[in-house]
C-alpha cells in the first residue's frame, strides 16, 4: 500500500469513477480489481475480495437520496481490515471506513447542490481527505495536503463531466485522470518522506 505507480493507479481510478457515474457495474468491478491490486498490493484472492467490498460499498452508497451509509461503512471496514491485515498496518479500520464514507458524504453535498461549491465547501472536502490519508498512512495531515487537493480537483472535474452528460469521450475525463495521477504522485511522495 506504500508502493504503487501513480500513473497507473490514477488512470484506473478514473475508470472506476467513470463507470460508477454511468452505473456500469461490471466495468466498475474490473477497474476496481485493478485499483485494489495496484494501489494496495494485495494477492489475487485478496484483491478480488477487496474489490468486491469496494463495489458493494459504492452500490449501497450510489442511490440518491436513499443510500445506506452504514452499510457502506461496513463494507469499507471489511476492505480496510483486509488491507491492514495484509500489510501489518495498525490503523483503526473502523475509523478508516468512517473517514472514507465521510468524504463521500461531503462530496455528495457539494455535488448535489446541498452546499454550493464555495472555497469553504472545497476546503471541508480537502480536510476530510487529509484526515483519511493521515489516518491510514500514519502521516501528518499537512504531508498529504497536496494529494487531497488534487483529488478534490479531480472530483470537481468529475462533477462537471456528470453535469455535462457523462460522455466517455469528454475532454474532462482526461483532465480528471491527470488530477488523480497528480494526487497519487503526491500521496506516494508524502508516504515516503514522512
Amino acid at each position: 500500500m506504500r508502493y504503487f505507480d501513480p500513473r497507473l493507479v490514477g488512470t484506473l481510478e478514473c475508470e472506476t469513477w467513470v463507470s460508477y457515474y454511468r452505473h456500469e457495474w461490471v466495468a466498475f468491478l474490473k477497474a476496481a480489481v485493478r485499483v485494489v491490486r495496484h494501489a494496495f498490493g494485495l494477492s489475487r484472492t485478496r484483491t478480488a475480495l477487496g474489490a468486491w467490498w469496494v463495489l458493494r460499498a459504492n452500490q449501497v452508497w450510489a442511490p440518491f437520496p436513499d443510500n445506506d451509509p452504514e452499510a457502506a461503512r461496513q463494507f469499507m471496514r471489511k476492505f480496510y481490515a483486509l488491507v491492514a491485515r495484509t500489510h501489518r498496518e495498525n490503523f483503526d479500520v473502523t475509523e478508516a471506513a468512517r473517514l472514507e464514507v465521510e468524504w463521500w458524504r461531503i462530496h455528495r453535498g457539494v455535488q448535489r447542490g446541498e452546499k454550493p461549491p464555495t472555497p469553504e465547501a472545497v476546503e471541508e472536502l480537502v480536510q476530510a481527505l487529509q484526515r483519511l490519508y493521515a489516518h491510514t498512512y500514519r502521516v501528518d495531515p499537512a504531508e498529504v495536503r497536496l494529494a487531497a487537493e488534487q483529488r478534490a480537483e479531480a472530483m470537481r472535474l468529475s462533477d462537471e463531466w456528470v453535469r455535462d452528460g457523462h460522455h466517455r469521450g469528454s475532454p474532462l475525463v482526461a483532465q480528471e485522470r491527470a488530477a488523480l495521477v497528480r494526487s497519487y504522485a503526491a500521496l506516494l511522495a508524502a508516504v515516503h518522506t514522512a
